[in-house]
């Protein structure tokens, strides 16, 4: 790894949520070599308790020099190296919600604390050794998944299931490097090397590089979830879709056109992938100005959506309407929803052949829900590689450093091909090494540090 410093002095910061008299416990962490005399600057415990490393004490804050009383809390020891950062760790947890702990965070940094900064305690744990930078990432992966499957594979890279492959495919370059250098420095004293067997060596990394490119895809949808806009003329349905598929009431439902004047937001979970729905007003031509603005809200919605769902009445067919929505949508991914199919059959409804996926559905009575899933499920994995047996999902930078460790081993490739000599096979192979590394951490600029850490909560 680079020579990249780890940042100096104790710092603090509050370590859970902050809700307004809602949270029933507040935690203040700090991390470094005066955090256990600023505790004891802080805290008394009464009676015999042992300030010893890994264990709970009962007691009091207090402000060191009026000794008024803050709060009744609990503090929590953590000696280097046995901690999340490999220094001394102390944790305050004290009564939630914002006066305690902001008070208790003022006193740290009144005794020699510093704020720290978004995502300094793993970085701290990353540059004293304690975790890789796949876990690192995974860390924040964890703490921002909104699925069970999200939090399975953000699992799955905090214990590693990342960083061992990508070592292993660095440490078989490293090895097929070191063959290539010691016939350059001896090359009378060896065999000369087996190009073919080079090239068969290269070509098993390559493949199991496209084995976890292949989850990339995967790992962003999981990430950032999938924005699917319901969009239609008014009384489609719209708004009872919503609700059947969310088993809530979150949109006004009535036989009047035009109910609803506003984007109406869901978040969902299908497949294992965020979902975030986005019911629209109907859209048509008005001459309500309110209307108007939901209208226009309703197709930029559409436009930004990764999945539009074009909802359509079956008792009403596919009128000129339903065209003129569909002109404006049809360029982005697309399922045809039929509503209302108890109060008129489906068949009826003439829709453009182009449309591939259609569901049919009666929103009012909850039926079609479980096909419109699966339609979506279809959709967004259309064209997509699948690797169902890598228990892991990549994200984009690591996706990226992977893509150059494969542009550097099919270059490898070529130069053997071309019969060049052995300094120029070394050159690529050290580019496919180094791009490895940059995912694991062994090879990091201070400038990738801050791009990766700089998207962590403080406190974490």
């Amino acid at each position: 790894m680079s020579e990249i410093s780890v940042s100096t002095g104790t710092i603090a910061a509050i370590a859970t949520a902050v809700v307004p008299q809602q949270g029933s416990v507040g935690i203040v962490r700090l991390s470094g070599s005066q955090a256990i005399s600023i505790a004891k600057t802080l805290f008394h415990a009464p009676g015999h308790q042992a300030w010893e490393s890994h264990r709970i004490l009962y007691g009091y804050i207090r402000h060191p020099q009026t000794q008024q009383l803050v709060d009744e809390a609990l503090l929590l020891i953590m000696k280097a190296p046995r901690s999340y950062t490999r220094e001394d760790v102390v944790e305050f947890h004290c009564h939630g919600g914002i006066m305690v702990v902001q008070q208790v965070l003022q006193l740290c940094l009144e005794n020699g604390a510093r704020l720290a900064q978004p995502g300094e305690f793993t970085l701290r744990a990353f540059l004293n050794g304690r975790l890789d930078l796949t876990q690192a990432e995974s860390i924040a992966d964890l703490v921002g998944a909104r699925s069970p499957q999200a939090q399975a594979y953000a699992l799955a890279g905090l214990q590693g299931k990342l960083a061992h492959p990508i070592r292993q495919l660095r440490t078989q370059c490293l090895n097929i490097l070191a063959e290539i250098e010691a016939r350059i420095d001896f090359e009378e004293d060896l065999p000369p090397l087996d190009d073919k067997t080079i090239i068969s060596e290269i070509a098993k990394i390559s493949a199991q590089v496209n084995q976890i490119l292949a989850t990339a895809d995967r790992g962003e949808l999981l990430r950032s979830g999938l924005k699917v806009a319901i969009v239609g003329r008014p009384n489609v349905g719209k708004s009872s879709l919503l609700n059947a598929w969310s088993k809530s009431d979150r949109a006004i439902v009535t036989d009047l056109p035009g109910t609803t004047r506003d984007v109406v937001e869901s978040q969902l979970v299908v497949g294992g992938i965020p979902v975030q729905v986005l019911d629209t007003a109907g859209i048509r031509e008005t001459d309500d100005q309110v209307e108007k603005i939901g209208v226009e809200r309703s197709r930029r919605a559409a436009t930004a959506a990764d999945l539009v769902l074009l909802t359509v009445d079956a008792t009403a067919g596919w009128t000129a309407e339903d065209e003129k929505i569909y002109a404006q949508v049809k360029h982005r991914p697309l399922i045809l929803v039929i509503n209302k199919i108890d109060l008129a059959p489906a068949q009826t409804v003439k829709y453009p052949s182009e449309i591939h996926q259609v569901v049919k559905t009666a929103a009012a009575q909850n039926q079609g829900i479980d096909s419109l899933e699966t339609a979506i499920l279809q959709t967004v994995r259309i064209g997509q590689v699948q690797a169902a047996d890598i228990d892991l999902a990549i994200n984009q930078r690591q996706a990226a450093a992977l893509i150059k460790a494969k542009t550097s081993l099919e270059q490898v490739q070529a130069t053997i091909s071309q019969q060049l000599p052995l300094d120029f096979w070394t050159i690529d192979l050290r580019d496919a090494i180094r791009a490895f590394g940059e995912i694991t951490g062994e090879e990091v600029t201070e400038s990738l540090l801050e791009q990766i850490f700089s998207r962590f909560c403080i406190g974490k």
